[in-house]
This record gives structure tokens, sequence and C-alpha cells, in this order.
């Protein structure tokens, strides 16, 4: 694939060689019906897709951010665990656990490419058996404040050069056209890319050559300040993904995204005509 960082992703003959190492923890992100129905040996079900934050000024975020941390600790996650996350395919769910524990300063952390969807295809082992994990982690957040945006960091950004602002909501939302908010439209000066770009045709994240040539398509370059956004921070985080796979050095996840922004009516707006 000839990604900057391979090692964020790992393939599902890595994860299989691996499964006995006693330091491995593998996160299933999908519903828990979904790991019901059955999962990889050993995954623990952590589905916390609708715990999400629109308010990322400083009183909510801190126990925002306490709350997550805790989440993580109880699903026994220590400093010197090895993480391998997954959903459906390797998309938007697993992502956003990614950036949450690279923000938190886990350096260990990975993406599982082509997610339960390419272990089951492979008739790889899956069990209905649940994992009951029996004390929390030690891993203690140690924020990197670089990779996170909050409302303030984009106001500031906002037609500055040296950054540039990804819209990676659908296009309808992107227009205005589908509201989500107390205020459709998006983000004065954003440049509109669907995360779902990021996959190929089967779940897995596309090449290298590929995703370059995508975003420098769009004019986004590695020189710039990068943040992604969508509505609750899920589908940005999935670009924030693909950007450090190909080497992107300065890349922030905007948490709170249109959630936030959209209902905000002292921010500005503008109202795309077309995606």
């Amino acid at each position: 694939m000839n990604y900057t960082n391979p090692y964020l992703l790992w393939s599902i003959d890595e994860l299989k060689s691996r499964l006995q190492d006693p330091r491995l923890v593998v996160l299933d992100l999908r519903p828990p019906e979904a790991y019901s129905n059955g999962h990889i040996p050993g995954a623990r079900s952590f589905d916390i897709f609708g715990i999400s934050l629109i308010d990322t000024r400083p009183d909510p975020l801190k126990p925002y951010l306490w709350l997550i941390e805790h989440l993580i600790q109880a699903k026994g996650v220590n400093s010197d665990s090895t993480i391998v996350i997954y959903d459906d395919v390797a998309g938007m769910r697993s992502a956003r656990l990614f950036w949450f524990l690279e923000f938190f300063g886990h350096d260990d952390v990975h993406v599982l490419n082509g997610g339960f969807t390419a272990w089951q295809t492979a008739g790889l082992p899956i069990t209905h058996e649940a994992v009951v994990v029996p004390e929390p982690g030690n891993f203690k957040m140690k924020q990197r404040r670089e990779l996170l945006a909050t409302v303030d960091d984009v106001l500031y950004r906002l037609n500055k050069p040296s950054a540039i602002i990804i819209d990676t909501r659908t296009d309808d939302e992107y227009t205005g056209k589908w509201v989500r908010a107390a205020r459709g439209g998006a983000i004065p000066g954003t440049v509109h890319l669907e995360w779902t770009n990021n996959l190929d045709a089967n779940g897995f994240m596309k090449t290298a050559d590929q995703l370059k040539q995508m975003y420098a398509a769009k004019g986004i370059v590695p020189e710039k300040e990068v943040i992604p956004h969508c509505h609750g921070g899920y589908r940005s985080a999935h670009t924030y993904l693909a950007l450090r796979l190909i080497g992107y050095p300065n890349v922030r996840n905007y948490l709170g995204s249109w959630g936030e922004w959209g209902n905000r009516t002292d921010l500005p707006i503008e109202h795309p005509t077309e995606p």
C-alpha cells in the first residue's frame, strides 16, 4: 500500500497471528447485537457510538474527556497494551476510537483494515462468547492537544492560508439540504470531501497513491494544518486516520463538528450551492 505509517493498519493475517499475545486488546466497536451475533475471538465489545460532545469549550470538554478515558480503562486497556480496533469495515467507529487513543497519548493503536467483514470473508474463527474484563486497565491519558480542534481553534483559523478545514459530511449535509442542527450549511471556506472516499469498494482503506492524489486534487496538502469535521467527530476521525496513514504531519480532529457549529447561532456559516 506504500503508506508512510503502515503500522497504523493491521491486516487480518497479522491479527490472526497475534491473537495469543497477552498484551493484545481487541476492541469491537460495532453495536452490541452485532457483537452477540459473532465476533473475533477475544474481542471486547465497546460501543461508544452515541457518546458525543457538541460543546468543546473548556468546561464541558474536560468532563467529557474524563468520561471517555474511564470507559477505555474499563475495557482493561493498559499503558503498554497493543490495541487493535475494528467495526464492520475500516470504518468511522473504529477511526473515532483510534483518534481518541492517539489524542490521549497511547502509542500502540491500530485499526483492522477491512474490519469484521474481511475477517469473516476470509473464513477465520468467530465466537459468540463474550469477554468479561476482570479489572480496569491502568491507562492514563496524556493529551496531545495538537490533535484536537475545538470551536475556538476552528474560528481562529477561518480564512487563514496556512490552514484548511475539510467537511467530511454528505453532499446534502454540506449544502444544507439535510439539516441536522439548528442551522444547515457549512463552515465558511471549507473543502468538501466525504469520508467514504477514503475506502475502496470492499471497505478497505485505499492505497497511499490513491489517497494522496485524491487529497492533493482538493488542495489538501501536507504543508497545511488540516482540520476535518463532520457532525459529531466520527467521520472526520476517519479522514484523520487516512491523512495519518499518508504522513500528513499536522492534522487535528474537530470534535464538536457541525453538531456544535450549526447549533451556535453566533458562528458564521455559508450555504454552498454545489457539493
